[in-house]
């Protein structure tokens, strides 16, 4: 069992997947930091210096004056700003991820196609094996 473990793990598909992994996490570490920290202050200072990532629906009744006191009195919120902010990363990572897979299927070489093993039958057209000598669908000799 330790043997067919290595050997799966050694495997090319799984250690390029394994690297793939590390990398996209990175990569999210990025788009987060791309979103909370270059693209969301902008939108906000536009939107009337409104800051995501302190916008809240306060579910108790007692008014709080930020987010980080309501979570500390242990406030129930709805963190809708920092919701928006994850819904942006998403986008963009999936955007990201869909343009480098339709540059690699661009990339990717079409295997030579093989000989063919098929031919039409010159009775009835239906397709027959090549080394056949009669036809399966009406019996003519081909």
């Amino acid at each position: 069992m330790l043997k067919e473990f290595k050997e799966f793990a050694m495997r090319g598909n799984v250690l390029d997947m394994a690297i793939g992994v590390i990398i996209g996490g990175a990569f999210g570490k990025i788009v987060s930091s791309l979103v909370s920290d270059v693209l969301m202050p902008p939108i906000g200072l536009l939107m009337g210096k409104v800051d995501f990532s302190s916008l809240f629906l306060n579910l108790s009744g007692t008014p709080q004056p930020s987010l980080a006191a309501a979570k500390a009195a242990g406030t129930p919120t709805v963190n809708y700003g920092v919701f928006l902010q994850t819904v942006f990363d998403f986008i963009i990572i999936a955007f990201v991820i869909f343009m480098i897979v339709k540059q690699v299927n661009r990339f990717k070489q079409e295997p030579p196609a093989g000989p063919p093993t098929t031919k039409d039958c010159p009775q009835c057209l239906s397709a027959i094996p090549i080394k056949a000598t009669k036809c399966a669908h009406c019996t003519s000799n081909v």
